[in-house]
């Protein structure tokens, strides 16, 4: 079979899945201001994707197996794609939060499916391909400010990034159909694969796997929970400006991007659960390291050491976990979106909370507690994997 057209689907699917993650939180102000949301409808709008987020991946680890993988990718591409030009239409908050669950589910699912045929694809170098896909989600956030910035400056209003967004996804979704033709052509001649649900019972049974959920819980907490809140930790508490903040968050994003470039070549280096362990204590390092610094430049220089500690940490983990039961892939991308997602919530409903009674400076310590759980979890996880 012919690797590249896949491989070009998931790719650019990750590129534009991580613009659209990012750009609820950019665009949030204007949608607010347009909808007349006050900031627990704006809360929910996160809440409810995320929740959303969590259904896709139970419903896409359990029952994805049960389909030709390609041709799947292809319709839930072109559901996301007529749900997102949905979305730009509304004109009332209420129908616009039930759309916005609906783009978590079917996203999560197809993030789901993009996660196992990589890993199957291509088994012999799963690690790099699992790091470079994570590097186009990141580098997919990376371009949502500057894209957002293009459209405005042409065609105001939050409506048309969404709807341009759209015109992508429904390509994608074209060129998908097409690949998933060409492929099925391909292994016409081959015997049938017998198609079956998988189980989640089944997984979470193996110590190793329920690790596999504490850490990507761990990870999701103190990811979103610093880029959610950071700039406003960075602005409230430490006194810098906005752009200042900003600058110092993207320390953060580029040693994310960076990390997920190279990580895999520290294999050679390090053992497995060697790497997982150095990568989870970097990460806790930093997250520490921005509470507790006193200088611009240590704040950009414990962004940086995040980043770099954490961005392959995702990818390294989920892979390992391939790596002992890939015919479980669906399964397992699932159980880590899950544990992500919660991790995601948590965190930042608990500063949220926390910052209501205290300062931000203080509320901001739930990244740092994060950060101590995913050293914990992650060495728990590396023992589970040497002992394989």
């Amino acid at each position: 079979m012919n690797r590249r057209p896949i491989t070009i689907v998931i790719f650019a699917g990750f590129f534009l899945f991580g613009m659209l993650f990012l750009l609820w939180g950019i665009l949030l102000s204007d949608i607010a201001a347009d909808l007349g949301m006050n900031k627990v409808v704006s809360g929910a709008l996160f809440t409810l994707f995320s929740l959303g987020t969590v259904l896709g991946a139970v419903v896409g680890g359990k029952y994805v197996s049960r389909f030709d993988f390609l041709a799947l990718l292809a319709v839930l591409t072109s559901i996301d794609a007529v749900l997102l030009l949905i979305f730009s239409a509304m004109q009332h908050w209420v129908s616009l939060l039930a759309v916005i669950f609906l783009v978590g589910v079917v996203s999560s699912c197809i993030i789901t499916i993009g996660h196992t045929l990589i890993a199957r694809l291509y088994v012999e170098k799963r690690f790099a391909m699992m790091g470079i896909m994570d590097f186009m989600f990141s580098l997919g956030t990376l371009a949502a400010s500057f894209y957002v910035t293009l459209v405005y400056f042409y065609l105001p209003g939050w409506r048309w990034p969404i709807r341009l967004l759209t015109i992508f996804m429904a390509l994608l979704a074209v060129y998908t159909f097409f690949a998933a033709m060409r492929s099925r052509a391909m292994v016409a001649t081959q015997p049938r694969e017998v198609k079956r649900s998988l189980s989640y019972k089944e997984v979470l049974r193996r110590p190793v796997f329920v690790l596999l959920a504490l850490v990507s819980f761990g990870y999701g907490a103190v990811e979103f929970g610093n880029a959610n809140w950071f700039v406003t930790y960075a602005q409230l508490g430490r006194g810098v400006d906005g752009e200042t903040a900003r600058n110092l968050l993207a320390c953060f994003t580029a040693g994310m991007v960076v990390s997920r470039l190279v990580f895999a070549y520290f294999l050679r280096i390090f053992s497995l659960h060697r790497l997982t362990v150095i990568m989870a204590v970097m990460s806790g390092i930093g997250t520490w390291g921005i509470a507790t610094s006193e200088t611009m430049l240590m704040l950009g220089v414990s962004n940086l050491l995040f980043g770099l500690g954490l961005g392959g940490l995702y990818p390294l983990v989920l892979s390992a976990a391939m790596n002992i039961d890939s015919e479980k892939g669906p399964v397992l991308s699932g159980v880590s979106i899950i544990g992500n997602s919660l991790g995601v919530q948590t965190a930042s409903f608990s500063i949220g909370l926390w910052a209501n009674y205290a300062p931000i400076t203080q509320a901001y310590w739930v990244i740092p507690i994060g950060g101590g759980i995913l050293m914990l979890t992650a060495w728990l996880y590396s023992r589970e994997l040497k002992a394989l």
